[in-house]
């Protein structure tokens, strides 16, 4: 039984991530999603203006008067969401945690895409593949989509991009719209991301926190990695402690970035002290301008 408090929290996401959707992302959605192609929808008598190749010359030499084909696009979608549910999106140093932040993302682009009548699909994944709730519509569907990623209590710990990405391409037969929406602490990922990319749209969604990037000054602090457990006591106050971190999570971001463009995959990044919302509508904006939609 879902606890009450938690059936709250699911309404009140529902509520927000649908205001948003419907003001703004469901028209952008739209634009830069495209269908599986055309498909065939009916023969109408030829207008000046059409083209040629699309006569049908069966039709016309029956009703002795020129016909064309008209096509419509297959707009219809599957989209997945791969979800990273591992021990570091526990932290957070605002009011939210990454995990919650990846939540409601997942959940702008379920309501988005059940606006434009697409069916969703989602993988929780950690080190190992965690869940997995086939693609359905219905507002009912992304709730429970919502349910599982609020309430899946993963029993790895670490991350496994390649292990989400694996299971996609073996079950994934068709060409879908994936959003892979994690921090992206992981390694040895490249190859994975590269055959997914190729034969899916393939979205990749970074969740940071601001001190991921810029550590501040709190004196010594027990740091522990919630993936690994190890534990160390870092002096915060040390600007040179701070500077190499700084370096090193700006080498990996910069590493990260390169290896999306090589790939031509066009990605969104959130950070926890930000709007996600308006990241999202960015990142619609530029890849509508990118494809002239």
């Amino acid at each position: 039984m879902i606890p009450r408090e938690l059936i709250k929290r699911i309404r009140r996401l529902e509520i927000t991530t649908r205001r948003a959707v419907s003001s703004v992302l469901s028209g952008q959605y739209h634009s830069v999603f495209k269908g599986r192609g055309m498909a065939f929808s009916e023969v109408r008598q030829y207008q000046p203006g059409d083209e040629v190749r699309t006569i049908d010359w069966n039709v016309t030499a029956r009703m002795n008067d020129a016909y064309v084909k008209v096509f419509t696009e297959e707009r219809e979608l599957t989209v997945m969401l791969l979800v990273d549910v591992s021990a570091s999106g526990e932290f957070g140093s605002g009011e939210r945690s990454k995990a919650e932040i990846s939540a409601e993302v997942a959940a702008q682009i379920a309501f988005s895409a059940i606006a434009n009548n697409d069916r969703v699909g989602l993988v929780l994944f950690s080190d190992r593949v965690e869940k997995v709730v086939p693609p359905r519509k219905g507002r009912s569907h992304v709730l429970r989509l919502i349910t599982d990623i609020l309430t899946t209590r993963p029993k790895g710990r670490g991350t496994d991009l390649n292990a989400a990405l694996t299971y996609l391409t073996h079950v994934a037969k068709r060409k879908t719209v994936t959003f892979l929406v994690s921090d992206f602490f992981a390694q040895h990922y490249e190859k994975s991301l590269r055959i997914v990319g190729r034969k899916h749209d393939l979205v990749p969604v970074v969740v940071n926190d601001p001190f991921e990037e810029k550590f501040p000054s709190l004196g010594l602090v027990d740091l522990e990695d919630p993936e690994t457990g190890e534990r160390a006591v870092v002096d915060t106050s040390d600007p040179r402690v701070r500077g190499r971190f700084m370096k090193f999570m700006q080498q990996q971001r910069e590493l990260r970035n390169r290896l999306f463009k090589r790939l031509q995959l066009d990605s969104v990044e959130l950070r926890a002290h930000e709007e996600y919302g308006r990241a999202l509508q960015k990142f619609f904006a530029a890849r509508a301008h990118r494809l002239g939609a």
